[in-house]
């Protein structure tokens, strides 16, 4: 068995599509910070929608935004990889704009924001990770990959800060909080396509003859490992609240916990699993997740003296299985996928993610109001079986050494 590789800074940032992309990257994710989790907050205060309204456009815009995915993978098997990357940030600056003009109680421009800012945001990952697999091969890919999530995930967190700040100002502070995240976009759309990252030629021959590799149960796995995404903003504060009474302190300490264990974890714990198989380690990963249900169905059991705390205990158990899962997942696609249909092998599976993290706060709340037993109960089992499914399907990643696993090579395609 091969021991895991090192790849040191510099090295990660080159393989990560180059520094200006990595710029590009972390303003994107300030920006996304700024404004993502106070879109439903802009609708109500800002344009005076109701509340329900304003949630049922923005679950609207983001399952619209789904049916583009394929497109964006036909998109990226021409060849094509910094320019999708800066469509899809190009594109969120229309919603912003969008957003800033929208006059008070017009709901369908606000829907049209969401729809713009949802195709975006689905656009970015399947886009973003054939960039990767461009420029890096093997394990030196994984930790690539595993980098742009830490980076993205510290971005994403600085960017809600700034704007939890800014909050106190009302109305008016969201607006000026919207403009700044559409300045963001647009930066860092600049700054993505001056990298002007095509794929070889060569990888994108049979483009229209070569199907995607099925990853039938992959993909219907991921649906269910998706849902450890949600846990920390639905299902945790949820259970602490209504059913341990608790703080709602406690919710925000534990997400920001994650968020930092997320950030300083990613990287080296999966360079630490890469001398294991990928599909094996994702299915470990649906084993720890599905162990941490456990945890939260036994922690919430305590009441509301211990249960908060142990609540927060597990909850550190649940975070590295989403570590192991966000580092693996998409690196198995890659791996699996033949370079002429890589992006519609990754369109496919962001459309299972994003499905998955549509779904998962109806399938929470509505499993959660059976009580905690059906609630862990039902994504400890619905999580074991997405495992045993990883790890039974017949498709294998390229052997070390074949074309998806060898390293880095100075010919490979560069960015400037």
């Amino acid at each position: 068995m091969a021991l895991p590789t090192k790849i040191g800074p510099h090295a990660l940032v080159r393989a990560s599509g180059g520094p200006r992309y990595a710029v590009a990257l972390a303003v994107d994710a300030i920006g996304t910070g700024m404004l993502r989790p106070f879109l439903l907050l802009y609708g109500v205060t800002v344009l005076r929608l109701s509340a329900p309204v304003t949630g049922i456009a923005m679950t609207a815009g983001v399952v619209v935004a789904l049916a583009c995915t394929p497109a964006v993978g036909r998109w990226l098997d021409r060849g094509a990889r910094s320019t999708v990357v800066a469509a899809a940030m190009l594109v969120r600056v229309l919603g912003v704009g969008l957003l800033l003009t929208a006059p008070v109680g017009n709901t369908w421009l606000f829907a049209a924001a969401a729809l713009f800012l949802g195709i975006g945001h689905q656009a970015w990952p399947a886009a973003h990770a054939a960039v990767v697999a461009t420029v890096a091969r093997g394990r030196d890919r994984d930790a690539a990959l595993a980098g742009g999530r830490a980076l993205r995930n510290a971005a994403l967190g600085v960017g809600a800060l700034v704007a939890t700040a800014c909050l106190a100002g009302g109305p008016t502070a969201l607006r000026v909080l919207a403009g700044v995240t559409g300045l963001a976009y647009a930066a860092a759309a600049a700054l993505a396509w001056s990298v002007r990252l095509r794929a070889h030629p060569a990888a994108s021959e049979g483009v229209r003859r070569g199907p995607a590799p099925r990853m039938v149960a992959l993909l219907a796995a991921n649906v269910t490992y998706v849902f450890c995404l949600n846990l920390f903003e639905v299902a945790i504060p949820l259970v602490l609240v209504t059913q341990l009474h608790a703080s709602p302190v406690w919710s925000a300490a534990i997400f920001v916990v994650n968020t930092a264990l997320v950030v300083t974890l990613q990287v080296p714990v999966t360079v630490l699993l890469s001398a294991f198989p990928r599909r094996l380690v994702l299915a470990f990963g649906g084993v720890v997740l599905a162990a941490s249900y456990l945890g939260f169905l036994m922690a919430t059991s305590l009441g509301p003296g211990w249960g908060p705390p142990a609540v927060a205990a597990v909850s550190v158990v649940c975070t590295l299985g989403e570590v192991i899962y966000a580092g693996s997942a998409t690196a198995l696609v890659t791996a699996l996928a033949p370079p002429a249909v890589l992006g519609r092998a990754l369109a496919r599976f962001q459309a299972s993610t994003g499905f998955g993290l549509a779904v998962s706060p109806a399938v929470i709340t509505a499993l959660a109001a059976r009580g905690s037993a059906v609630l862990w109960g039902s994504l400890t089992a619905a999580t074991l079986l997405s495992a045993a499914a990883v790890a039974a399907e017949k498709d294998q990643e390229a052997p070390p050494g074949g074309e998806h696993d060898r390293p880095s090579e100075p010919g490979d395609p560069a960015v400037r």
